[in-house]
């Protein structure tokens, strides 16, 4: 049982009352150490939050073991227990269970598929995109599927309101492409904005990630929500907006509000880590459409009667085929990817026999 000035003291670091519940329940009785999170993991140390201070700290090599096999990794906002040696060493001996987990999958352009976890134990993410020449729905549709794939709650944070000449317009595009319980709002990150609207998320105990390409406003945004300047930014690329990557690690910071913000570095790849199956929670109105379907298994590809091509815009559609298509590829085991490539060779070779019969 965790006594109540430890409570106390853990809520400063997001510590809410159903992860409570959750470490009550799984901390064996002798387990050894102290309660701590994860606020940065570099490569081969930690940073660890008592509630007071922060520490320097390692992973001990059975944990890490057991984490690699079980395609799992100790990532920021993870609830550890860690136990200082003779030498004053602070040690990572036992991880909880994590209550949600948002990660990406990356790919070797071969057989080998690596599943790397971002953020863990986070209850809102920011999206965050520029309304400048970073403005792309279709980046933010693959967005709002890594976070909403992990149950997480999400906001879209539109960024750099004073350099669009019309954000009501872009505002609109972003509400009509999101889910109604998904919120959007345009802030000037430079500005008081980004507090007084996003405070309805910034409750004590609460921890929120904010995810976005490079030169969004992330560091900026981070700053502006801590009233300090925590994170160091940089300026865009002026021929074409792009951002350069300030932020190289991902961090916690604990905000006067009470909250906890997790602030990354841009992801230059986003492969989804989930099933093709789950997309339907993220697409659902074009789950909702495909119940009217004439036909039951519609790939909403070329088939009569499909309801989902009639109400769903082109973009949209090719971007739900796309995410399927990466989904199912990344499912497969090495063997069923062998042959699936096999197959591929023998069509080849059946085309090339066909057009040289043709040609005489």
């Amino acid at each position: 049982m965790i006594d109540s000035a430890l409570i106390e003291r853990l809520r400063g670091i997001g510590l809410a009352p159903q992860t409570l519940q959750q470490l009550s329940l799984e901390l064996p009785e002798d387990a050894p150490g102290h309660w701590m999170r994860v606020t940065e993991v570099q490569r081969e140390g930690l940073t660890l939050h008592d509630g007071e201070r922060e520490w320097p700290a390692r992973m001990l090599p059975v944990l890490r073991h057991e984490l690699t096999a079980d395609d799992d990794a100790l990532a920021v906002g993870d609830w550890v227990r860690a136990e200082r040696n003779a030498l004053g060493e602070w040690w990572v001996g036992w991880r909880a269970v994590p209550r949600n987990q948002i990660a990406r999958r990356l790919h070797d352009g071969r057989d080998k598929l690596t599943r790397v976890v971002i953020v863990s134990n986070v209850d809102t993410a920011l999206l965050v995109m520029g309304l400048d020449h970073d403005f792309n729905l279709r980046r933010l549709e693959r967005y709002l599927a890594l976070v909403r794939l992990s149950a997480v709650d999400a906001v879209v944070v539109l960024t750099k309101a004073d350099q669009c000449s019309d954000v009501a317009a872009r505002l609109a595009q972003v509400r009509a492409l999101l889910p109604p319980t998904v919120v959007a709002v345009a802030v000037n990150a430079l500005s008081e904005e980004p507090l007084a609207m996003l405070s309805p998320w910034l409750a004590p105990g609460q921890t929120l990630v904010v995810l976005g390409s490079s030169g969004v406003g992330k560091s900026t945004l981070t700053n502006a929500l801590a009233l300090a300047p925590l994170q160091r930014t940089g300026a865009t690329r002026l021929d074409d907006g792009r951002g350069r990557h300030t932020t190289t690690t991902r961090s916690l910071h604990l905000l006067p509000c009470g909250a906890c913000l997790i602030d990354t570095p841009g992801l230059r790849t986003l492969r989804l880590d989930g099933e093709s199956g789950s997309l339907a929670s993220v697409f659902e109105d074009i789950a909702g459409l495909a119940l009217a379907c004439r036909f039951r298994d519609c790939r909403h590809d070329n088939e009569p009667g499909c309801a989902v091509r009639e109400g769903v815009a082109p973009e949209r559609l090719r971007s739900f085929h796309k995410l399927q298509r990466e989904t199912r590829r990344d499912s497969l085991t090495a063997l069923e990817r062998k042959d699936q490539v096999s197959q591929w060779k023998a069509r080849g070779r059946e085309a090339r026999v066909r057009l040289k019969a043709k040609r005489g």
